[in-house]
């Protein structure tokens, strides 16, 4: 498969798994409030949606934001891997996770008003995010290589 698609196609793969993550982790008690359910209360915020739509369908225009997010991000791995050829999926996605939290969570969702900022949030709730956004790289990341290396799968698009 061709890289820019496959990369795309990881971050879709990588938006489910991430959320399946936060919804697992919140309902077990081992993770807090998570990112995924401060966007939610700031979408609410922001538009009055739970009044119209319910907490459920914010939570889907979320999830579909979730996910684009997560395959516009993944779309630039095969760029990444370009620019470090010598680093294998787990470290490039290490690394672009960990930049992805700076960059989203440490200094644009505290000037949007999304989260508290992440000294506010505590050192357990900021690993929690940190933690997210690697998983979600990493996965995108590993999936893509696979994907773009399997000759096997012709998707249509």
């Amino acid at each position: 498969m061709e890289r820019y698609k496959a990369a795309v196609v990881s971050g879709l793969i990588a938006g489910v798994i991430t959320t399946a993550v936060m919804v697992a982790g919140r309902k077990s008690g081992v993770m807090t409030k998570t990112l995924d359910r401060d966007a939610v209360d700031w979408i609410d915020d922001m538009t009055g949606s739970r009044a119209l739509i319910g907490d459920t369908g914010t939570s889907v225009v979320e999830f579909a934001n979730h996910l684009g997010a997560s395959a516009a991000f993944a779309a630039a791995l095969p760029m990444l891997k370009d620019l470090a050829p010598s680093l294998g999926p787990v470290a490039l996605g290490t690394l672009y996770g960990t930049a992805l939290y700076a960059v989203n969570i440490g200094c644009i969702a505290p000037l949007l008003g999304i989260t508290e900022g992440e000294i506010a949030a505590g050192p357990r709730k900021a690993t929690e995010r940190w933690a997210v956004h690697v998983i979600q790289a990493v996965v995108s990341a590993v999936l893509a290589e696979r994907l773009a290396s399997a000759t096997e799968i012709d998707l249509p698009f």
